[in-house]
């Protein structure tokens, strides 16, 4: 008896330094501030886990850019210096060709139909394509990243007034051809470069959904909104495939599971941040434009029709979700 509480108690730091060696550090970064629905949502995943993996995996959360642009997280993670992120679509696009589907404008109907989309068979298909991709990054659920407008210096109230204006897009071939579809010029430029390019006049304006143009303080030099839902967005939570293979199948589980729930958490927290942000904007002077949608969306069937030919199949099954 006394023989094998003595082992017991023999073993027991050999367990706990087991428990260290295993423990990993996992950084989790993100462009969007403290506070914003994705990054709320990822600090509750990483709490989850910690707490699940019994502390053998640890978050530290990194909001607000601080270390690099979208482009520069993807690049550390592809080497597996930091662990954790939710990337644009707009940046895995030109990578991982597949996920343009989702890229190109007005795909979805609506918000609702965009989430029934990811919520189904083809969201799944998707994340599938980006994990099994040379990306480097495991794609593990999707975030709403809300329906992305025109905001402008001068008012945008139809497709002519864009003509010839300067409009910020994401990196992506698409977005640009886009933008240039609707008679403006397309310029790609990193998120925190917007806001001294609007003020200095290198650009006219860009395109965003309302907590983006509010939290990034975009609206005091862009005070006109204009609805034109060009594109509604999800974007992927991924992780380092680097890292994805260090955890252990129930860890990976685990993960799989964490970030599913994150995903939900998002959706509930974007829908009462966009309404406040709305509701915000407007006290702060931005006139918000209904504008008829239509010749924007006919005005970049080209896009569609270059874009899309790939992807028949999959526009079908798109088209196909109620």
């Amino acid at each position: 008896m006394n023989f094998k509480r003595t082992l017991l108690i023999a073993a027991l730091p050999l367990a706990f330094l087991a428990q260290a060696a295993h423990a990993l550090d996992l950084k989790i970064a993100d462009i969007h501030p403290k506070g914003y629905p994705t990054v709320v949502a990822e600090e509750s995943m990483g709490k989850t886990l910690e707490k699940e993996s019994n502390g053998e995996l640890k978050f530290k959360y990194f909001p607000g850019g601080v270390l690099g642009s979208e482009k520069e997280v993807i690049e550390q993670m592809q080497a597996g210096a930091i662990q954790m992120s939710r990337v644009s679509l707009g940046i895995v696009g030109p990578v991982v060709p597949d996920v343009n589907v989702f890229n190109m404008p007005f795909i979805f109907r609506d918000q609702a139909h965009m989430r029934a989309v990811i919520d189904g068979e083809v969201g799944d298909a998707i994340l599938d394509r980006i994990t099994n991709s040379e990306f480097g990054l495991v794609a593990l659920a999707w975030m709403d990243g809300g329906t992305r407008n025109i905001y402008t210096k001068k008012p945008v109230r139809k497709l002519e007034d864009l003509k010839g204006m300067k409009i910020r897009v994401q990196g992506n071939p698409m977005f640009i051809e886009m933008m240039n579809a609707m008679g403006a010029n397309g310029i790609a430029m990193d998120t925190g470069e917007i806001f001294s390019a609007l003020q200095t006049g290198v650009i006219d304006g860009a395109e965003n959904n309302p907590p983006t143009l509010l939290e990034h303080n975009h609206y005091q030099n862009a005070k006109y909104y204009s609805l034109t839902g060009h594109l509604i967005l999800p974007e992927p939570i991924v992780m380092s495939k680097i890292t994805w293979n260090k955890l252990t199948p129930e860890q990976q589980d685990m993960v799989k599971k964490a970030a599913k729930a994150a995903q939900a958490e998002e959706r509930d927290l974007w829908d009462k941040k966009s309404a406040a942000s709305e509701e915000k904007l407007k006290a702060a002077g931005v006139e918000f434009i209904t504008v008829d949608k239509k010749p924007f969306y006919d005005a970049t069937a080209p896009v569609r029709a270059k874009y899309g030919a790939p992807y028949a199949d999959l526009i079908k099954r798109i088209e196909a979700v109620k």
